[in-house]
């Protein structure tokens, strides 16, 4: 069976399609993606701009047209941050729909978290016990904790790299003074997060997902992305603090000489590094292990199981009842996906 997922972001539009089969790892078969930050058509009020919307139209249409021409059986489409925050969210969504027939599912921050972990979770296994993962986007910043499949506290904070870098890093590089500014706002969001994951003790592994975590991890001397994705790769706290002094002396132009920083992504990594930095700190978590899998792959992942139950035959004498199957099939943390 082969799936494909369009994903929305706030600094890329991107198809992954995969092909898998019940009880299978799901392989990558071909992607598809572009280059575009929908903030940077952000109007004065808050809105996407007509221009903004024609570019995400016209990707949203050749993602589909890519899908069908490779033979995809199923097609899911999702947004974040990007348009969920926008002010005319809901207009675009509509536009997208009548223009080109695919329906965008609007993600919450709280889903975003969840899913991620998902993907988290069943890329480590259950031996792994509990799970604590951070996941740095464009426009938001989530985190997730439990022992099961689905977190048991999963949150997303406005901290992506994206947005803080358009709030508080202007001048290239910006100034010390910016940089404390925001190394403080930084610690006072994620210190009220903390206390929330008390309860559930010290986790046995910490992840990061997302490719800002990806490129921290390069800069500190991980593996390259050719290695492939079964290669272990880490980033030590003390690592990601070096770097975050390095990149805070840096223009964007330097930064996007390191290795795992790409020019599109060079103005943003220095908050990616403070977020990171400080979300390690309060976490006391000394390293993360980087995730090859991260929300698409949630997504994916979600609508296979729910596929695979329908392609399964059920168990000599079970019982099992359409709305209990469907509680399987559709926690309540994911509805909407």
């Amino acid at each position: 069976m082969r799936l494909g997922v369009l994903d929305i972001g706030s600094n890329t539009v991107h198809l992954l399609l995969v092909d898998a089969h019940p009880g299978g790892r799901p392989l990558p078969f071909a992607s598809h993606k572009k280059p575009l930050q929908l903030v940077a058509y952000l109007e004065g009020d808050g809105s996407i701009s007509r221009a903004g919307q024609d570019e995400l139209i016209g990707f949203v249409r050749e993602a589909r047209e890519f899908a069908t021409r490779h033979r995809a059986e199923d097609f899911l489409a999702f947004c974040t941050s990007a348009i969920r925050e926008s002010a005319n969210g809901s207009e675009v969504l509509a536009r997208v729909r009548e223009e080109t027939g695919v329906d965008l599912q609007e993600l919450s921050g709280d889903q975003e978290a969840a899913a991620t972990f998902q993907a988290v979770r069943r890329w480590y296994g259950w031996a792994s016990d509990s799970i604590l993962n951070f996941d740095i986007g464009g426009g938001s910043f989530e985190m997730a904790m439990g022992v099961n499949e689905l977190p048991d506290v999963a949150l997303s904070v406005p901290l992506g790299a994206g947005r803080l870098t358009r709030e508080w890093l202007q001048g290239d590089p910006p100034s010390a003074k910016k940089v404390n500014a925001l190394r403080r706002h930084i610690r006072a969001v994620l210190g009220e997060c903390v206390p929330q994951f008390a309860h559930l003790g010290t986790p046995h592994l910490v992840t990061g997902s997302s490719k800002t975590f990806r490129s921290l991890a390069r800069m500190a001397g991980a593996a390259p992305s050719a290695a492939g994705p079964f290669v272990r790769r880490e980033l030590r706290h003390v690592d990601v603090s070096l770097w975050a002094r390095r990149l805070s002396a840096m223009s964007s132009a330097e930064r996007a000489h390191l290795d795992g920083v790409s020019e599109l992504r060079a103005p943003q990594v220095l908050a990616g590094a403070l977020v990171a930095e400080c979300a390690l700190e309060l976490f006391k978590a000394p390293s993360i292990e980087i995730c090859p899998w991260a929300l698409r792959e949630g997504v994916l992942l979600r609508r296979f199981d729910a596929k695979m139950f329908d392609a399964v035959e059920p168990l000599p004498g079970a019982r099992l009842g359409h709305a209990e199957l469907d509680s399987v099939r559709r926690p309540p943390v994911h509805e909407g996906v």
